[in-house]
């Protein structure tokens, strides 16, 4: 089987997104698929047309001009339209057996255009509702036009893609509501190479600690891109209450994004610098290091409806790691954490009961061995990456199946 994936951005860049991809495209790879792989306009300037991988080939869409990065419907037009254009290109230079797109909607539509003129299946991945992304980053109002438009176009894509794949449980009930039919959206979660992120492998970097002045800790921490939704400036506002009880607590926040200034500037305010150590962003090669410094990861996230809905990683891999996983009371991560068993959930929005909940946390370790090991346990059950690649061979037979039912009934209604 020869799968073309269609990509709105991949490595060498840096994104869960990208880390989703990298480990579908790896396990593809290990079940004896070949994959074949073309990121729209969106990707940016490439050093060239082709690059390889990792002996993973990537087909760029070079941006056009201006348009490319802009946001504007006809800067969209134009990303859709370069990426059709070079879709057929590479499909009749490839010759795969089925396409594959991943969010946003517009490389669903560019692909659908793309198959319904060379005659292939199309499955299209919802990784997540990128209008809702964009209110969080302020360039888009809920509800607003540009947001309906969004919304809109997903719904078309839905409504004509032969089979459907989403992440989590929150994603499939939202895409139900709009009237797809439930056989046609199927979940293949977020995963871990349990190889990779193993208890087993576990191993304290001292020389790491004392570089970073970690102490003796206990040290929490986080690891992902700093967004206003992961709730971070929560996590620094719950550290003062935190800090009278357990003074020598550190926090060590692993990454980078849209809120580091402010978050840098927010820790002065708080008079809390000394306590917090900022690491910037870690490469992938290096990230299972930083896990093993810390005992207790802490994921703020802030109630909206994109973390309502989404699923994150990052828990995952540090269950796997057999840390300790505390985590907002919001949908995405109730599909991960069982509250006491797998991890803990605290309330939403207030630093009062963070702090509460993390003191709470610290004070009973006797319970962590057991909890490490229930964590793991349901991570090598149901979060691998090897059983949720493997679903993809039976979503490929069905789209397959109503591609080729689809174009009989087209055909039967043309003879009439």
């Amino acid at each position: 089987m020869k799968i073309l994936h269609v990509l709105d951005h991949s490595l060498p860049l840096q994104s869960g997104y990208t880390f989703r991809t990298w480990a579908i495209l790896k396990q593809q790879r290990a079940l004896g698929w070949e994959t074949v792989q073309v990121t729209s306009a969106k990707h940016g300037r490439a050093s060239a047309e082709e690059e390889t991988l990792e002996g993973f080939r990537f087909y760029r869409t070079l941006p056009g001009g201006e348009l490319a990065g802009q946001t504007t419907a006809l800067s969209q037009l134009a990303v859709i339209r370069s990426l059709e254009r070079r879709l057929i290109e590479v499909i009749q230079r490839e010759r795969p057996d089925i396409l594959h797109a991943h969010s946003p909607a517009l490389d669903g539509v560019a692909t659908l255009r793309a198959g319904r003129r060379l005659g292939l299946p199309v499955v299209y991945e919802c990784r997540a509702f990128w209008e809702d992304a964009a209110v969080d980053h302020g360039t888009s109002v809920q509800g607003g036009v540009r947001y309906r438009l969004s919304r809109g176009l997903e719904t078309y894509v839905f409504r004509r893609a032969n089979a459907i794949t989403v992440l989590c449980e929150g994603l499939r009930r939202d895409i139900l509501a709009r009237g797809i039919p439930p056989a046609r959206v199927t979940i293949i979660p977020n995963g871990v190479d349990v190889e990779r992120f193993s208890v087993e492998a576990t191993h304290l970097d001292s020389a790491l600690a004392r570089s970073l002045g970690l102490g003796k800790g206990p040290v929490l921490g986080f690891i992902g891109s700093f967004y206003a939704y992961e709730g971070l400036s929560l996590l620094l506002r719950g550290m003062p209450a935190l800090l009278r009880v357990q003074p020598k607590v550190r926090l060590l926040l692993v990454g980078g994004g849209p809120e580091a200034d402010r978050l840098q500037a927010l820790t002065q305010e708080l008079g809390i610098s000394s306590h917090v150590v900022f690491t910037g962003r870690v490469s992938h090669e290096e990230v299972a290091r930083y896990y093993d410094l810390v005992d207790v990861f802490v994921y703020p996230r802030l109630p909206m409806r994109l973390t309502e809905l989404v699923t994150p990683l990052k828990p995952l891999e540090a269950m796997a790691r057999g840390r300790i996983v505390a985590a907002s009371n919001v949908g995405g991560h109730r599909e991960l954490i069982r509250e006491g068993e797998t991890g803990f959930l605290f309330s939403p929005e207030s630093p009062k009961d963070l702090a509460e909940a993390l003191l709470k946390i610290i004070q009973h370790r006797h319970d962590w061995p057991k909890m490490r090991m229930a964590a793991r346990r349901f991570v090598e059950r149901e979060r691998t990456w090897v059983r949720s690649v493997s679903r993809y061979q039976q979503i490929y037979e069905i789209a397959t199946m109503v591609h080729q039912d689809d174009r009989k009934n087209s055909t039967q209604v043309a003879r009439y």
